[in-house]
């Protein structure tokens, strides 16, 4: 892996993890990019996690998330202390990743939770062709079609909820450090247009393309022109520090540099890990499950800086970014990992 692309956290996230919280290797829990497992509905589940929504919230909190079950399971457990810990994430509203191979059942299930409090939905769509540079959360789409009609389906599921949609992590980044290869540039670009005018068809979503961080695309003119290709003057502005650690002042200085750039845009921040700042003086093992980090500002509109929309947790607190350091496959809960994260987190 090149020092280049080590800035950047790649990390596979799905809700069929949420099916295996319980156990880091429980039998049926799907390998990452095996897309074919992922994600499936099955029988309704009962929530068991007892999630508190963070009180005047606007976003929604997953009462069945990982975070929400292992409180559950301390509890029961006896560990009353870890479960108090473990609230500092299950109890705030963090991003949906819908299934790859099939969206509609994750977000039906967000939308109907999100409903009785009027919350948005925070959602990513993940699933581009050729998604990662084949790193840890390789694969996506088979196809430019089978792209078409995922985010058909993706958008048809949101209805006219309200919701926030985080489009493609890492897709345009990918194309300004060179990783995606040259070939699918221009396929990309119009996918992601088309992406963005299809999820703008919905009355109440609000949609953001993915920057990548100020550590890994360091300058901000690099991403004018890509940006406007994927379709951001149709968008409601950038995303930034997606499953990363760069501290929000940094992010935020480098968003109204990259904001001016764009006549204004407006732009969201991810403060889900970034409480301590990133891992200095590791190299290339930085980006991943890197050691000692804390929990950020919780999910807010109220961020001082009307460029700035929200601060919001992209990246779910908890799980793994890779097998590195210990950890299990990208995308899979790891209760140690967020016991750290909280444990650290400024009250």
């Amino acid at each position: 892996m090149s020092g280049r692309r080590s800035l950047r956290v790649r990390t596979t996230l799905h809700l069929a993890a949420a099916s295996c919280a319980l156990a880091l290797t429980a039998a049926g829990c799907a390998p990452p990019g095996d897309a074919g497992a992922q994600g499936k509905e099955g029988p309704a589940h009962e929530p068991v996690g007892r999630a508190a929504p963070a009180k005047g919230s606007p976003y929604w909190t997953d009462p069945q998330s990982p975070a929400a079950r292992q409180v559950e399971e301390y509890e029961a457990q006896g560990r009353t202390g870890d479960a108090k810990l473990l609230r500092r994430i299950s109890e705030r509203p963090a991003a949906q990743w819908p299934a790859w191979n099939g969206p509609a059942p994750d977000i039906r299930r967000a939308v109907r939770g999100a409903a009785p409090g009027k919350q948005k939905v925070v959602l990513v769509a993940y699933n581009i062709p050729h998604r990662d540079c084949g790193m840890y959360s390789k694969g996506g789409a088979a196809s430019a079609e089978a792209y078409r009609d995922w985010i058909g389906e993706f958008a048809r599921a949101i209805g006219d909820a309200p919701a926030v949609v985080v489009l493609e992590p890492d897709a345009v980044p990918h194309m300004v450090d060179g990783c995606t290869p040259a070939q699918y540039h221009e396929e990309r670009y119009g996918l992601l247009a088309e992406a963005v005018g299809r999820l703008k068809r919905q009355p109440h979503t609000r949609v953001y393309l993915d920057a990548g961080n100020p550590a890994w695309i360091k300058d901000p003119g690099k991403l004018v022109e890509p940006l406007r290709r994927a379709g951001l003057t149709e968008a409601d502005g950038f995303a930034l520090n997606v499953s990363n650690f760069q501290t929000t002042t940094s992010v935020t200085a480098f968003g109204a540099q990259l904001s001016a750039l764009l006549g204004g845009a407006h732009f969201i921040v991810d403060t889900s890990r970034n409480g301590a700042g990133p891992l200095a003086g590791d190299g290339e093992e930085a980006w991943c499950n890197p050691p000692g980090r804390a929990l950020g500002t919780p999910p807010t509109e109220d961020t001082g800086d009307e460029r700035v929309d929200a601060y919001l947790w992209i990246k779910r607190p908890g799980e793994s970014d890779g097998t590195c350091r210990g950890g299990p496959a990208a995308g899979t809960w790891w209760p140690e990992y967020a016991l750290g994260l909280a444990r650290r987190a400024k009250a």
